[in-house]
């Protein structure tokens, strides 16, 4: 949520930045509003403190033996128009609350300006593209062919974008899974295994909500969401608490399957493990000194990165324009890995600043130099495995149609070289 202090005080700028990421914000009307309750605000507490003053009168004038009704019932009156201001400060918060709500965060000023992908920028690339000397065959061609896996009676059981994985290929994803975690608890993150259940507020909190209700799966009858990302849960572990600034930054790794709806999306990159429903990630999520927040954001970046080189998948890194911004983040950096078979790439991972727009919506703060203010939070995948897998399978096949494991994760497999 942006800070209202900053509409405030620079409502040309927010409006600027807003519309940066192609956001036309009613600022004039989120002014209004804000005046207006600002105004019934202070009317009210000095109709409360009439209303003190005049019980004190009537708690003296009893004392006295004297008559207190006429006073008596020109409190009641005070109280009646109380009633009446405090339902319209209620009403007017939660307009205010339901615009700031909708609107995302501001893009950092280092972001490159632009309206969509096409305008992002590359900032790194790592790794040599295949030289393959045959023609490669697709991921989920390679994947069948092996046994690994089996989209079509995942969608018979459930429906499209719920693959099953088998044999190699559940033993493959699980070595991904434990090898990403390792790679992340060796340099500093602590382990968290959340619930895949979280209830509004979680997702109000991290900005899932009211903005993407509609990729989201929800249990109506209890009202609570499956969760999209583990950054949901482990973002709002530390909702409405003060954290000490010691601990700063607090850096968690945690896995969870995911689910999407992907509402709209069928049609664009479909085919095999590109869209699905249901897929599983280890998330990477930081609570950060706001003055360090930039550092652990390129700290996040280099973390799926040596994941990324471990497995010797060649990939590049991009820092996300304005209108390419996800809805909450302040800047955003893309790693993408290369598809033989598209001759393109894929992205894997997205490594995100919020800055202090999601701790203000969870108000999670912390105290530095006895002033409490709020934290910046941060997260990226570190990382999905479908996309992975994609470019996993596609780069280290080979031309005998079988599978080189790369030797990091080797190990994860009990020493398994290769799938034949």
């Amino acid at each position: 949520m942006l800070d209202i202090k900053l509409i405030r005080e620079k409502p040309e700028f927010v409006k600027q930045a807003l519309a940066s990421k192609g956001i036309d914000a009613p600022i004039s009307l989120i002014l209004e509003l804000d005046e207006k309750r600002r105004h019934l605000t202070l009317e009210g507490d000095q109709k409360k403190a009439e209303r003190n003053q005049i019980s004190k009168t009537i708690s003296v004038l009893k004392r006295e033996g004297k008559d207190a009704s006429a006073i008596i019932a020109s409190t009641n009156e005070l109280g009646e128009a109380l009633d009446v201001l405090e339902k319209d400060i209620r009403e007017t918060e939660q307009k205010l609350d339901d615009i700031l709500l909708s609107l995302p965060n501001l893009p950092h000023t280092t972001v490159p300006l632009g309206r969509s992908s096409r305008d992002n920028v590359v900032v790194r690339s790592w790794g040599d593209l295949p030289q393959l000397n045959f023609t490669p065959i697709d991921h989920l061609a390679l994947g069948e062919k092996l046994g690994l896996f089996d989209f079509a009676r995942g969608a018979k059981i459930t429906g499209r974008g719920f693959p099953i994985y088998i044999g190699r290929g559940a033993r493959l994803e699980r070595a991904l899974i434990d090898f990403f975690l390792d790679h992340h608890l060796q340099n500093g993150f602590t382990e968290i295994l959340p619930p895949l259940l979280v209830n509004k507020d979680s997702m109000i909190g991290t900005g899932q909500l009211p903005k993407m209700a509609e990729d989201m799966y929800k249990l109506a009858e209890d009202d609570y969401y499956l969760i999209p990302t583990a950054e949901v849960p482990v973002t709002n572990y530390h909702a409405r608490e003060m954290l000490n600034a010691a601990d700063l930054p607090l850096r968690y790794a945690a896995y969870s399957a995911c689910f999407r709806r992907e509402a709209g999306s069928w049609g664009k990159e479909t085919r095999g493990f590109q869209r699905l429903h249901q897929f599983n990630k280890v998330e990477m999520v930081c609570f950060s000194d706001p003055e360090k927040s930039y550092e652990e954001h390129e700290r996040l970046v280099n973390q799926a990165e040596g994941i990324l080189q471990k497995l010797e998948i060649p990939y590049r890194v991009l820092a996300l324009c304005t209108g390419d911004l996800s809805f909450a983040a302040a800047k955003c950096y893309d790693l993408e890995v290369y598809s033989p078979y598209a001759q393109g790439w894929l992205e894997v991972s997205s490594v995100s600043n919020f800055e202090d727009f999601q701790a203000r919506r969870a108000s999670i703060r912390f105290k530095k130099e006895g002033k409490p203010q709020f934290v910046h939070t941060l997260n990226g995948s570190g990382l999905a495995t479908p996309r992975l897998l994609v470019a996993l399978l596609e780069c280290h096949q080979t031309a005998e149609g079988t599978l080189r494991i790369p030797p990091a994760l080797q190990p994860y497999l009990g020493g398994i070289k290769e799938f034949t």
